[in-house]
């Protein structure tokens, strides 16, 4: 607290009346209920009286009194008090002549109304009036609450006061002891709040005879403010204690203070009457094992001001302990007594066990300690707060009505008004939005317009919203060499689409088709043949074959022709299989012959310059040629089976040699197979032949550059990652809808439009990706706006028309107010939240316990999870 100028009673407002302003009271018998809203501040004289010149303070007058310690009766109760916590001192009424010149440090007490316009004053002020005025330029200014233990000596005029370490925190007993200590200079305490007065007339008397004591004590609460130039002067003599550093708290609703919690007559809003929460709320949440993710989603919301306001007021009259959809109240009542104690003014990091044991009873999900999911407790958290706070006690049924032609704003309207007939609480007045979702069918093209509510926004990562994908297409005819491809697809795309695609880029003929393969060790491990499948089913780490195909529905069987080589370790021989499988139409009829002509046709890209896949050391009379011919020899294709391949069939494991392939001879299966597969032994003499270098190895889908390598730093826009959200795209096989039209399950497109936003804008960002193999973090940056989020270009709602040529809408313009972080990957991470208080002006990192001032510039990060906007 700054020390303040020599002052005399001339200087000091008139006084017309004392009004009593007492806080909680306490006596050792029992509590001593006095009169007044609970709060009176301590502020310095200098202060308190530039602003009454200002501020509607006519007729006040304030009852001096000076601070000096009680006189010590013996040496030992000097040195009792040497090693006493105890600050105790003596607050002595003095009479001041006018004109008196009074020396020393001065304060004054007053009451919360006066705080409130005195306060609204000062922050209306300048920097050159505050220069003017020699007041302090920063804006912030340290408010605790003093717990004093007061005794009154009615026959003195003396009232002992005591600064108790029972009652306060070490930090706050140093602060208060500094201020009253009148060792050095005299100590002199201005009344205008009538506390005083009460205490030395009224309260002594309420006290029952039968249980006065001659030590009886009140505990009052008094909240000191504290200069920034004060705090300086004792910043060497402060405790190295660590603690959240914040600002004061000033708050135009009427609260009591009751222990670390507050309650609140919630007339008026928080912010209202240019009034700031300058430092309430910058309170952490110890993790209690792995409850980041809750801390973070926690300080999102609880810095939320309209949640702010209401749960600060009597809520507690507008749960619904009856609705089968909430959780009786239960998490309503937690999550309020949460927000009180982050709002108290008690700065010390608050452990949430008991909204935690609410949270794991109705939601077994978060039960244990294990890492979850701040969007998803966001999610659950919303949807219970609204279903306890739920003032519809009867929902009544209402059918909707198709919108058959009608237009978009009556069926809108409709569908909204029916919501709200049946939803009506503070989340639904704040977070809850609307869109507009049309469904097409495939089939019948029947069109269906729904409305329909939201309380968030799910956005796909943009950039990310595509994948590339390399895969190696391979003639079956011997045509052409293999030939790698590399597809952008949405990642939502299916598999018909990357092979339009596919088949575009490879310049597929209408007489061919292709079958996409999955190799893995040299063998096919599985095929893509389901058109509805859906490309995320695919990883970046497997290797595709496409492989072209003629259209023969009378072959439908397909050979597989699987590579093989002897491979000798140490003394052992065995078959080892390599390269890339072939593949084939199985030929009618089905010899070995035709199988192995098959076979020298697929191989024929294949072929080393100068050779033929039917030249053979062991017949001169045979006749070279470059490339294999249309018509193939029987003794052609016996030369060059038994020189350089020999055929096996084998399981769909490729690992038995079932039964050889004989030249000429038939080739009979059991039962009828869509996939025939053949081992194919390899002899040194066809490596002479043939290289296989294009079939050694297949590409990866998506190669990121080595084990250790990163993807390049993605950056995408936030308005980008609407525009996919908004786009056009077919429902997932698991997601169809009932065309009432076709009367079956039809795999429609879906087109989503926002109609209707809310007050708080809650944006997710779909970092996490799963599938039935993978999960997956994109660590892609988004550049989301944080002064303007300009979504009117995004709104198909037209502007109401309330007047001719003036129409009417709600601001599409949202400014950032909060972050839920997320780092590190899917093992492992941590969440925080960034989160802007609009007292201070200023941005502060919650990192469970820790909090923390933090630039504008560093909210920006990839680690952004969930954003918080609230309407300009």
């Amino acid at each position: 607290m700054a020390d303040d100028d020599d002052f005399s009673e001339s200087t000091t407002p008139d006084v017309a009346s004392t009004t009593s302003t007492s806080g909680d009271v306490a006596s050792t018998s029992g509590e001593l209920p006095l009169a007044g809203d609970g709060r009176v501040y301590l502020v310095p004289y200098g202060w308190w009286s530039q602003a009454c010149k200002s501020i509607d303070a006519n007729g006040l007058r304030g009852v001096p009194y000076v601070a000096a310690p009680p006189p010590a009766t013996s040496y030992s109760s000097k040195i009792i008090n040497m090693f006493n916590s105890d600050q105790v001192f003596n607050l002595q009424r003095e009479i001041v002549e006018e004109g008196e010149d009074v020396s020393g440090r001065s304060y004054a007490l007053i009451a919360s109304d006066m705080w409130s316009q005195a306060l609204k004053w000062y922050r209306e002020l300048g920097i050159e009036e505050l220069k003017e005025k020699n007041l302090p330029i920063e804006g912030s200014s340290d408010v605790y609450d003093i717990a004093l233990r007061i005794s009154v000596i009615r026959s003195t005029s003396i009232i002992t006061v005591k600064i108790s370490r029972k009652d306060n925190t070490l930090e706050v007993h140093r602060k208060a002891s500094k201020i009253f200590s009148g060792d050095s200079d005299p100590v002199r305490i201005w009344d205008f709040s009538g506390q005083t007065e009460l205490l030395l007339m009224n309260a002594w008397n309420r006290v029952p005879q039968d249980v006065r004591q001659p030590d009886q004590e009140i505990l009052l609460h008094v909240h000191a403010l504290e200069h920034p130039s004060r705090r300086n002067e004792f910043k060497q003599d402060e405790p190295s204690i660590p603690s959240n550093k914040t600002t004061g708290f000033f708050y135009d609703g009427s609260i009591e203070s009751k222990g670390n919690g507050i309650s609140s007559n919630h007339g008026s809003e928080l912010f209202s009457g240019g009034l700031k929460a300058v430092g309430l709320g910058l309170v952490g949440l110890e993790n209690l094992g792995n409850t980041c993710y809750m801390n973070s989603a926690l300080q999102c919301l609880v810095h939320t001001t309209k949640l702010v306001n209401f749960f600060l007021g009597d809520f507690t009259k507008e749960v619904n302990h009856h609705n089968p959809l909430g959780t009786r109240g239960e998490v309503a009542l937690a999550f309020g007594d949460l927000l009180r104690q982050l709002w108290s003014l008690d700065k010390t990091p608050v452990a949430p066990h008991h909204f935690k044991g609410k949270l794991a009873r109705f939601a077994p999900q978060f039960r244990g300690y294990n890492q979850h999911d701040s969007q998803e407790l966001l999610a659950f958290l919303l949807d219970g707060l609204h279903e306890d706070l739920n003032q519809v006690k009867q929902k009544p049924y209402i059918e909707t009505k198709d919108a058959d032609g009608r237009p978009d704003e009556e069926v809108a309207d409709e569908h909204w008004q029916y919501h709200l007939s049946r939803n009506n609480s503070i989340i639904v007045d704040t977070c809850q939005g609307q869109y507009k979702s049309t469904l097409v069918c495939p089939v019948c093209k029947k069109v269906s317009i729904t409305f329909d509510p939201f309380m968030y926004l799910s956005l796909p990562l943009s950039a990310s919203n595509t994948r590339t994908m390399t895969v190696t297409v391979i003639s079956t005819n011997g045509t052409t060499e293999p030939s790698q491809h590399t597809i952008s697809m949405l990642k939502s795309a299916q598999l018909k689409h990357f092979i339009q695609g596919l088949s575009a880029s490879c310049s597929l003929r209408d007489d061919e088709t292709l079958l996409i393969a999955s190799v893995y060790n040299n063998r096919i491990v599985g095929y893509l043949e389901e058109p509805s499948d859906l490309l995320s089913l695919v990883r970046d780490g497997d290797r595709l074959a496409a492989y072209r195909l003629q259209k023969n529905s009378d072959a439908a069987s397909i050979l597989v022709f699987v590579h093989q080589r002897q491979e000798t370790i140490i003394t052992v021989t065995r078959w080892k299989q390599f390269g890339t499988p072939l593949m084939a139409r199985l030929p009618k009829p089905s010899t070995g012959t035709t199988i192995c002509t098959e076979f020298l046709k697929a191989m024929n890209p294949f072929l080393r310059s100068g050779h033929s896949a039917l030249s053979s050391s062991r017949s001169d009379s045979t006749n070279c040629c470059a490339r294999i011919p249309e018509e193939i020899t029987k003794e052609a294709v016996q030369i060059a089976d038994l020189d350089l391949f020999q055929f096996y069939l084998t399981d769909e494991r490729c690992q038995l040699q079932l039964s050889k392939i004989e030249m000429d001879e038939p080739v009979s299966f059991n039962v009828p197979k869509k996939y025939v597969h053949v081992l194919v032994n390899w002899s040194e003499k066809a490596f002479e032949q043939y290289d296989l270098g294009l079939l050694s190895s297949l590409p990866e889908v998506y190669k990121s550059g080595g084990i250790f390598a990163r993807r390049p730093q993605e950056s995408v826009s936030l308005y980008s990652c609407l525009e996919a959200f908004l786009t056009d795209e077919p429902l997932g096989p698991d997601d169809m809808w009932y065309c009432p039209q076709c009367k079956d399950h039809r795999q429609a497109d879906k087109k989503l439009d926002l109609w209707r936003l809310p007050e708080i804008l809650i944006i997710h960002l779909k970092r996490f990706s799963y599938n039935r193999f993978i999960k997956h973090k994109l660590d892609t940056a988004v550049e989301f706006p944080i002064h303007n989020l300009d979504l009117s270009g995004y709104i198909s709602r037209k502007p109401e028309t309330v007047a001719e040529g003036v129409t009417q809408q709600p601001s599409m313009h949202y400014r950032l107010y909060a972050v839920s972080n997320h780092y590190g990957g899917m093992g492992g991470g941590h969440y925080t939240a960034h989160v802007f208080h609009e007292g201070g002006n200023r941005w502060y990192n919650f990192d469970d316990s820790r909090v923390s001032q933090i630039s504008e510039e560093s909210i920006k990060t990839s680690a952004a999870y969930v954003l918080f906007y609230r309407r300009i």
